[in-house]
């Protein structure tokens, strides 16, 4: 397969680039992590405005239908700069709502979530689509921000509108809690094959943003070591230092060409999808992860403090390694089709 991009699908992951870089995410995730979410939110308006989150509403309900291909550039891009938030569980939440077919439900947050008007969270617990099968109740990501939570177990879903105590993070921007009191919606073989599907969904999307992640990752620590000196000489020149470079930019330059191609297949709706949806989200996870050792151990002991604005990165690349699936889960996956 030989895959290119075209022209309106890479300006407009330029176009939202350049919106993101001018938005002081840093900034942003630090309120977010410390529970304001007045700046997230005005940012999540700003990225709706862009067309994002429309990416996964069907037209009928003001989106653009589901365009994975769009949406994996997109988070991409979110992951590059570290936007806080519920991002893939609210676009995982907009498909599992339109494929099960709730039309209530369906209608009242489909057009709100395209407007960027409502924060949704969506967990699965036990079940054959779980996120960790062995968790009978699961943690629901920034249950606090969210206006709803879905919870998903087995063929079972219900909504949540509130939550226990929040619970700390090795990502201080990443919030849980596990959802309260939940309203049933729906249940039956709907529920899970429509769980399926937004699993894949929230899968790819998860790769994409650690994608994203490990080039801005990268892409810092070459700037640092050009930059930092030892016996006169930047570290960069050192040949050590140069392999170390070279091997996360081959993990990261894999695993962009199996993201794309999982996002092809995903709008084919091709029989092979979830197959290579869980190949990328190993590779990609896996890229994403390395880059953050790199540039934690290149950067030397201020790689360690939480006032370096490269923390907020480095401390997201594990929880996105392992969220939707970890490593042995998308490989077991791979093997069992």
């Amino acid at each position: 397969m030989r895959f290119l991009l075209t022209d309106e699908q890479r300006e407009f992951a330029q176009a939202l680039d350049g919106m993101l870089g001018t938005s002081g995410t840093p900034a942003v995730a630090r309120a977010w992590a410390a529970g304001d979410h007045r700046p997230g939110r005005a940012l999540w308006t700003r990225i709706a405005e862009a067309g994002v989150w429309g990416l996964g509403v069907p037209e009928q309900h003001g989106g653009s239908g589901l365009l994975p291909v769009e949406l994996a550039l997109s988070f991409e891009q979110l992951g590059r700069h570290a936007v806080p938030g519920p991002l893939v569980e609210t676009v995982a939440a907009a498909v599992f709502l339109e494929r099960l077919g709730a039309s209530t439900e369906a209608g009242e947050w489909l057009p709100r979530i395209a407007s960027g008007g409502a924060v949704l969270s969506l967990c699965a617990g036990a079940g054959p689509y779980a996120a960790n099968a062995a968790d009978p109740a699961p943690y629901a990501l920034d249950a606090d921000a969210a206006d709803a939570v879905l919870v998903i177990q087995g063929d079972t879903v219900c909504r949540s509108d509130t939550h226990g105590p929040v619970q700390s993070s090795l990502d201080p921007a990443r919030r849980l809690a596990r959802p309260l009191d939940g309203t049933v919606l729906a249940r039956g073989p709907a529920v899970t094959a429509a769980a399926a599907h937004a699993v894949e969904v929230a899968r790819l999307l998860t790769a994409a943003q650690s994608l994203g992640l490990g080039r801005a990752l990268l892409a810092a620590t070459v700037s640092y070591v050009k930059q930092r000196t030892q016996f006169r000489v930047p570290v960069g020149s050192f040949q050590a230092v140069k392999h170390r470079l070279a091997d996360t930019l081959i993990g990261l330059e894999f695993a962009r060409p199996l993201v794309h191609a999982a996002a092809l297949a995903l709008a084919a709706g091709s029989p092979s999808a979830g197959r290579e949806v869980a190949a990328a989200k190993v590779a990609a996870g896996e890229a994403g992860y390395a880059a953050a050792r790199t540039a934690l151990q290149l950067h030397g002991a201020i790689g360690y403090t939480e006032e370096l604005p490269l923390s907020l990165w480095i401390r997201k690349a594990r929880p996105l390694r392992d969220a939707w699936g970890t490593p042995a889960d998308c490989r077991a996956r791979v093997l069992a089709e």
